[in-house]
């Protein structure tokens, strides 16, 4: 079995290589090779990545190369994990928005416009190479936003899985909550990437207890804590949201916080500058604590599972995953994506049938999958036009004024990765 990882220079990867180590059972990678353009970066993470196979026991080999088309030459799956512009895009989606008094964020909001915009040309070139190369190979995509580039994917009709690692964070916090096994605990899922709800948490598998009440009334002040909202508003809810939800559900709250502290991104430029230095230390052979606070947690887990499913190994037969509406959420298109458990094998991912959703998150669903579809639109076709129209759609933008200066500022900040510009 061959793996391609696209973006391999990142500082992610040595957690995806951990677990590639750890459950070679589940996933028997015989031959891994990290992709990147940037050769100081690559033949770091790449020594690092190596001494990790070695000291666990791998027995697989691991390359790297610059060259993509080598790199995804008869792969069986390519995982996407590139961030195009690099922290310096990021610091900008991060920090421009707040000027219009906006979350400035790199996967929502005008921020994450942006990111989508530069991304989802590169991400469909690239897809186009893997299926020129092997037509049967699987794309998994762990690329932000995940739900844009992921709906561009499957518009282009690659073999394609949107990944994120939202809901395994859950699945491992709220096991531990219960003191069970992460594998006995079973979310009941829905939203779209990075605007999701656990509307229920089972023990056992989808028709098990749902043990959400149990876990509201006895944790809901840590659960509130973790997520930076207040205990009362998940007990009216009686549901447990996502992180992302707090951009909607506090936007000016988060808006001033931006504003008074350094950016996400500065912080995780200079994480990296320190993990870099690490990864060239030549005793090094495990993945640095540090690495936990760069984000992505369980990451290794979730794609290790993903990609024994759709290769046909021992992964889990019910995955969160982005793919295809089909109809499962009834008020939305067929063809948009979103982020359900779904059933996963060698055909791909079928979403499991899912609850009618409350009019509270439904509404909210439905305006975001509106404005993914004119990002896309603009994303593959260009024009300011095109721009404004998914900045005006945007919940936590919608007027005009703004979306009009935004629309200008986005572009001249991103002028050198839009060819249309």
């Amino acid at each position: 079995m061959k793996l391609t990882v696209v973006g391999g220079g990142s500082t992610y990867t040595p957690e995806l290589i951990d677990g590639f180590a750890r459950l070679r059972d589940t996933l028997p990678v015989e031959e891994l090779v990290l992709v990147d353009p940037a050769a100081d970066r690559l033949e770091l993470v790449g020594g690092l990545a190596r001494r990790i196979f070695a000291k666990q026991g791998h027995p697989g080999r691991i390359t790297t190369t610059a060259d993509l088309d080598a790199g995804v030459a008869d792969a069986d799956a390519v995982l996407l994990q590139l961030r195009v512009g690099g922290q310096a895009a990021r610091q900008q989606d991060e920090t421009w928005p707040l000027e219009c008094g906006c979350v400035g964020q790199e996967t929502t909001g005008a921020g994450g416009l942006a990111k989508a915009l530069r991304t989802v040309p590169v991400v469909l070139d690239i897809a186009e190479r893997v299926r020129r190369a092997n037509p049967d190979a699987w794309i998994i995509d762990f690329t932000n936003p995940v739900g844009i580039v992921t709906r561009a994917l499957l518009q282009a009709g690659h073999r394609a899985v949107g990944l994120c690692n939202v809901a395994i964070g859950f699945q491992r916090k709220f096991a531990a909550l219960l003191d069970v096994a992460p594998h006995e605990v079973h979310l009941d899922h829905v939203g779209l990437n990075h605007l999701t709800w656990e509307t229920g948490v089972r023990l056992g598998g989808p028709e098990g207890e749902d043990v959400l009440p149990r876990l509201l009334a006895e944790h809901g002040e840590r659960i509130a804590g973790d997520l930076h909202l207040p205990r009362p508003l998940l007990d009216r809810l009686g549901v447990v949201p996502s992180y992302y939800l707090r951009y909607y559900y506090a936007h000016d709250q988060v808006v001033e916080e931006l504003r008074e502290g350094p950016s996400r991104a500065a912080r995780v430029a200079a994480m990296e500058r320190e993990l870099l230095t690490m990864y060239g230390d030549p005793e090094l052979a495990e993945k640095p604590a540090l690495l936990a606070q760069r984000g992505g947690a369980f990451y290794s887990e979730a794609a290790v599972d993903l990609a024994a499913a759709l290769l046909g190994g021992a992964g889990s037969p019910y995955q969160v995953v982005n793919t295809l509406n089909r109809g499962t959420l009834p008020f939305l298109p067929d063809d948009a994506v979103i982020e359900v458990q779904a059933a996963v094998g060698a055909n791909g991912a079928v979403p499991l049938p899912v609850a009618p959703l409350n009019p509270l998150y439904a509404g909210l669903v439905a305006n975001v999958t509106a404005y993914e579809e004119l990002a896309l639109d603009a994303a593959l076709r260009g024009g300011r036009e095109r721009v404004f129209e998914a900045l005006l759609a945007h919940p936590l933008i919608g007027q005009y004024a703004y979306a009009e200066t935004l629309t200008d500022q986005l572009i001249a900040h991103n002028r050198e990765h839009l060819a249309w510009a």
